[in-house]
């Protein structure tokens, strides 16, 4: 996915898309393809929590299936159907089996039982067999089949269902949890539409519209979006306004107009008006598609404290199998009066408590939970390892322009000198402007209020990271900044203004300057503040922008480490001189929140790699950890409180399952555990930890500064 984001940005770069470059002397463009290259031929030898995307995605997919024996979609699925039968033929034998024991009628004892026990533990059976073939012996069906069995045979037949039957509601209640995840997940992008309206040409020469499934359109294809419909794929609007419900890809309630020209995604809502859409991708490569599944493949992304369990379960499962095994033959052989048949017990009950179910199941389900949560929020964790990450933030480092400003400049100010008013400084601005892309060029033609014609301009030249030249009329016009003004050796004062200024000399002669501000995003303020409340230790803001403008913006946003005037080499470099520089770097992470396209090499370098305001944005989505799916940069403290919530959640899945089954371990080799409290300790403790698992997914953690709680601290107090 990195090579393609890389490709897709060299793509950019070349065609010349200059959206975040700014006037004040950062030579974004000219340097932009050089330090991909380099971001990226770094990136590929870095050696710490970024590996994780490579190192640790083939190898969870071998981990889940050696240490579980099978991957979710694999569970042995048990009908709630049943599961009632089965415990209602359990409720029977156990009170007719005082009165069928002994008798004539004893082997009806024997039907009740295993046909109780068939029903919930067949297909166990059926897994434990298939995995055993393919050498996969130590898993939790291995030890239920081995435990049940051996108890069937020393005719202990209510602990062997009981055990059968508890270990298929925990799997019942583990899928419901995991769907209900899921759901979470589906929620952020609604529900794909199974159909689409295709406008297609008749016989008569006019058109008609067919009804027909999303995949057989094709790029290129035109579809109509009618009131009240969900778009199915992507493109463009080429008829019709409207407004569109955005909510399930961004979790913004307030509905966003489109117009000709602009770009609908599936997902999408349409409110009013007909549109007509230009299809530009087909539906397995759509924003829905995409997303659904970066955030399904998250979980083969696993976090230090779920490998660290797979580690320990696969010594920890044989282990205390082989101790069962010599619990049940030694004792009998070394201690006079001891029995085959009471040891043989208690190595059963050894066996169905050593079940790992309770770790295995509860920790990854945790983290899903806090994926799922992140989702309904409109934010997308691409793995348990980044949702790990981002409660260790030691440093925050923010980009300016599209992150803490909207990225949307308009003229502030128009200031005169030698003679010339301020409607010929804006005209003459805007002629020179008209051919740059720039948005501070545009600025100036908004401003302008008029569409400037082109047949007066002679000639027009770029000077990269200055500003433009351009003959109109004849007359030599300069438009840029100070540094321009001085290359052109044009005198002229104001040269320690505030902001963004944009100087303009006719024939050499100083017209005046004119001011361009960009606009705070109205929860930037409160997001840095929230960040420090969460215990981030350094908030650093990097931009190209020149310096006072950035210590304006840092001042009013709350950060005090500044570093402006960077071209993108520099901001890369400046990431990693942070980074390098944290303390405890084993235990401390950086973030670097961008905008996107831009911003991408400095991403891919970052611990967590964080892209802000990433919808439609294919390199963006491709390139971060994290995707915040609208432009709030408070949204990284949402994706900080979800993540301490589910540390603390998967901790205390953690403490339960080892405290709780090391005194069950204990009480069992003494004799004191029977079947029933061994089939508690595995499937109740694992019920209980399915169910604290699904907190994370029922709270709202949207709301700034609510819990008092800090990233890394080992004692955070995340909200319950």
């Amino acid at each position: 996915m990195k090579e393609e984001a890389i490709n897709h940005l060299s793509q950019v770069i070349t065609e010349g898309r200059r959206s975040d470059r700014i006037l004040a002397g950062d030579n974004k463009t000219r340097h932009m393809h050089s330090t991909i290259e380099q971001a990226h031929y770094d990136a590929s030898h870095e050696f710490d929590l970024r590996d994780d995307r490579h190192r640790h995605h083939d190898e969870s997919h071998e981990q889940d299936a050696d240490h579980h024996g099978h991957g979710h979609h694999d569970h042995p699925q048990v009908r709630p159907a049943s599961i009632m039968v089965s415990a209602l033929l359990l409720l029977i034998g156990i009170l007719l089996e005082p009165k069928l024991h002994g008798t004539p009628y004893v082997f009806m004892e024997y039907v009740i039982f295993i046909t109780a026990y068939l029903l919930v533990g067949g297909k166990v059976l059926r897994e434990a067999v298939t995995n055993l073939l393919h050498g996969k012996i130590f898993d939790e069906f291995f030890l239920m089949s081995v435990a049940t069995l051996g108890a069937l045979a020393i005719h202990q037949l209510p602990e062997a269902v009981s055990v059968m039957l508890f270990f298929a509601v925990g799997e019942y209640f583990q899928d419901l949890a995991l769907d209900r995840s899921r759901k979470a997940i589906e929620s952020l992008v609604g529900i794909r539409p199974d159909t689409a309206n295709l406008k297609v040409r008749n016989d008569n020469g006019g058109y008609d519209i067919k009804v027909v499934h999303p995949d057989s359109v094709n790029i290129g294809d035109i579809i109509v979006v009618k009131p009240g419909e969900r778009i199915p794929l992507d493109g463009k609007v080429i008829q019709g306004s409207s407004f569109l419900d955005t909510s399930a890809l961004t979790g913004e309630s307030v509905p966003r107009r489109v117009s000709p020209g602009g770009t609908a995604l599936a997902g999408m809502v349409n409110q009013q008006g007909i549109i007509e859409i230009r299809v530009e991708k087909r539906s397995g490569e759509s924003s829905i598609a995409r997303i659904m599944h970066l955030v399904e493949d998250a979980s083969t992304r696993k976090a230090p404290t779920e490998r660290f369990i797979t580690t320990f379960s696969r010594y920890y499962t044989p282990l205390v199998t082989f101790a069962a095994v010599g619990i049940a033959i030694v004792p009998p052989l070394m201690i006079p009066g001891a029995t085959f048949s009471e040891w043989i017990y208690r190595a059963l009950v050894l066996l169905v408590i050593s079940c790992p179910c309770a770790l295995v199941i509860s920790i990854p389900l945790g983290y899903f939970g806090g994926i799922g949560s992140a989702s309904r929020h409109g934010i997308l964790v691409k793995g348990a390892n980044f949702l790990d990450a981002l409660t260790s933030l030691h440093t925050v480092v923010m980009d300016k322009t599209g992150t803490l400003t909207k990225g949307v400049f308009k003229v502030a100010e128009i200031a005169t000198r030698n003679g010339f008013t301020k409607d010929e400084v804006l005209r003459l601005s805007a002629l020179a402007e008209y051919n740059s892309n720039h948005p501070i060029a545009k600025s100036i033609i908004d401003a302008y209020g008029r569409t400037p014609s082109p047949n007066g301009i002679q000639s027009y030249r770029e000077i990269p990271g200055r500003g433009v030249k351009a003959v109109i009329d004849g007359k030599e016009i300069i438009v840029g900044n100070d540094g321009m003004m001085h290359l052109a050796n044009v005198p002229h004062d104001s040269c320690n203004l505030k902001g963004t200024v944009v100087y303009v000399a006719v024939d050499r002669v100083f017209a005046g300057y004119i001011i361009i501000s960009d606009e705070m995003k109205p929860d930037a303020e409160e997001a840095v503040e929230e960040l420090k409340n969460l215990g981030v230790e350094t908030t650093v803001m990097l931009t190209g922008d020149d310096r006072s403008v950035a210590a304006d913006v840092a001042n009013r946003a709350g950060i005090h480490v500044v570093f402006a005037n960077l071209l993108p080499e520099d901001k890369v470099a400046k990431v990693e001189e942070l980074a390098a520089g944290l303390p405890k770097r084993g235990r401390n992470r950086l973030a670097f929140v961008g905008d996107g396209i831009n911003d991408a090499p400095v991403i891919i370098r970052a611990d967590v790699g964080v892209a802000m305001g990433a919808l439609g944005s294919d390199a963006a989505v491709e390139a971060a950890d994290v995707v915040i799916m609208d432009d709030k940069p408070s949204k990284l403290g949402t994706a900080v409180r979800i993540a301490l919530h589910t540390r603390r959640i998967v901790l205390e899945n953690i403490a339960l399952a080892l405290t709780v089954k090391g005194a069950f371990i204990i009480t069992g080799i003494l004799g004191t555990a029977t079947m029933w409290e061994a089939v508690f300790a595995d499937v109740g403790v694992a019920l209980l930890a399915i169910l604290n698992s699904t907190r994370v997914l029922r709270k709202r953690y949207d709301t700034v500064g609510a819990h008092p709680y800090k990233a890394g601290s080992v004692n955070a107090q995340a909200p319950r």
